[in-house]
């Protein structure tokens, strides 16, 4: 189980694309690295094209 308390290593993102051309990049969720290395990852909405891209959480 994941300790929700320390900061996420990816940040779960759904992109779609819009009339300008731009693709736009909604975050959906985050996920947490496990001690076997696998990932758990933690949705608030669901991609409607099946498509999930996880990129490396930002330091603020």
């Amino acid at each position: 189980m994941t300790d929700e308390r320390r900061q996420p290593e990816m940040i779960a993102f759904v992109v779609t694309g819009s009339t300008n051309g731009k693709n736009r990049w909604r975050d959906i969720g985050a996920a947490w690295r496990n001690k076997d290395a696998s990932l758990t990852v933690k949705l608030t909405a669901l991609p409607v094209n099946g498509e999930l891209v996880l990129r490396p959480r930002e330091e603020a």
